[in-house]
């Protein structure tokens, strides 16, 4: 963190921060029960590379602090309207990251899940794309984000190809 963040640069931070918590929450009410159910752990066939189920928490954990603090700091550039459309596809790949364990856990359909990572994945590519633009930086911090979703999509993918 800046030594010289005033109290508004905080703030926005914190709300960065608890928007980002509340997308991820959204998603995992959907996941919590049905990554221990029978459908998910035993009707489902799953490739030998999928992660343990430990693994998911830290990862998402690290990767949700990447993008709330990615969201801030193009929030904090000067305005732009590359700044506004950062902004604007900042919480559109949120949204769409807490919808995907809907339309996968939630609806119990691996193929809605691949369609929404259809949609995802491009959305994170764009927002990187136009953070870019206003900050470097703030891009950058989103890789690790479109790295593992990528692997996660092809996870899908594979979970897809192995039940249908």
């Amino acid at each position: 963190m800046r030594p010289d963040m005033r109290p508004r640069s905080w703030l926005g931070l914190a709300t960065f921060g608890a928007i980002t918590a509340g997308a991820a929450l959204f998603g995992s009410i959907a996941t919590r029960k049905r990554v221990r159910g029978a459908w998910y752990t035993i009707a489902l066939r799953k490739p030998p590379w999928q992660p343990p189920r430990a693994a998911f928490g830290p990862v998402w954990t690290s990767l949700y602090a990447l993008i709330a603090a990615s969201g801030w700091r193009v929030w904090e550039a000067p305005p732009s309207p590359s700044r506004s459309r950062a902004l604007a596809l900042w919480a559109g790949q949120l949204a769409m990251n807490a919808a995907w364990p809907w339309l996968f856990f939630g609806a119990r359909s691996p193929r809605l899940g691949l369609a929404g990572m259809g949609v995802l994945l491009p959305a994170i590519g764009a927002y990187a794309n136009e953070a870019r633009r206003v900050d470097p930086g703030a891009a950058w911090m989103v890789a690790p984000y479109l790295g593992w979703s990528t692997f996660a999509a092809a996870l899908n993918a594979e979970i897809v190809h192995r039940n249908w």
